[in-house]
């Protein structure tokens, strides 16, 4: 539901740190026509508040523990059509962007944006528009059919997991990081090798730096 031209713009914030939550709500609410109604850590929470209250634009991060943030998007406009929702992300790679759009995000801001964009971005999508900030729109642009054939074969949790690796993190810390276990951490990484035909963690990087998959900390 759009807002209207007086009233406020209402916004859920679903994000699991919450000092970086409360940066982000003091950013928007600089704008007199932006309220944060609501602020969500975990998918349950966001699914909860989303259907309670309703928000203008529900501002969601992708890399959430347990579930991914493109799954709580598809929950979300599955049981809300008409909700509209912002990614925010630290991923800057053009198959996240991709990912989310195709699922029905109205709009995809790299946390590496200027946070004015992050301000107009909410304005434009709560208005019927859509927004992908410009750093995204460029690696879009780069996410050629080679790269969409590869990274097509991964879920997006599975995507996750790789730019992780290519970071250097262990299955230990991408477990904590994803909020599950090291097991389940490792079988990720056992599935991404055997659809992509690598026989070590080091040709999965290998690979992955091949079509510019990478991921900010």
């Amino acid at each position: 539901m759009n807002a209207g031209v007086d009233a406020k713009i209402r916004i859920l914030l679903v994000d699991d740190h919450a000092v970086v939550r409360e940066g982000y709500r003091r950013l928007l609410e600089r704008d007199a026509r932006l309220e944060v109604v609501g602020e969500a850590a975990t998918a349950a929470e966001a699914m909860r508040l989303d259907s309670e209250l309703k928000p203008s634009v529900v501002v969601l991060d992708i890399g959430l523990p347990g579930v991914s943030g493109i799954e709580i998007l598809r929950r979300i406009l599955a049981r809300r059509k008409e909700a509209c929702v912002l990614m925010f992300s630290m991923y800057q790679d053009g198959i996240y962007a991709v990912r989310a759009l195709q699922a029905g995000a109205r709009g995809y801001v790299s946390k590496a944006s200027a946070p004015d964009l992050l301000v107009e971005a909410v304005r434009s999508v709560a208005s019927g528009g859509r927004y992908v900030s410009p750093d995204v729109e460029s690696a879009i642009a780069k996410h050629d059919s080679h790269s969409s054939q590869l990274t097509d074969a991964l879920s997006t949790r599975e995507l996750e997991v790789l730019g992780m690796l290519t970071q250097g993190y262990g299955v230990e810390e991408i477990g904590e990081r994803l909020g599950v276990s090291p097991k389940t951490a490792a079988n990720h990484q056992s599935s991404i090798k055997q659809k992509l035909g690598a026989t070590s963690a080091l040709q999965l990087i290998l690979i992955a730096q091949q079509f510019g998959l990478t991921s900010g900390k």
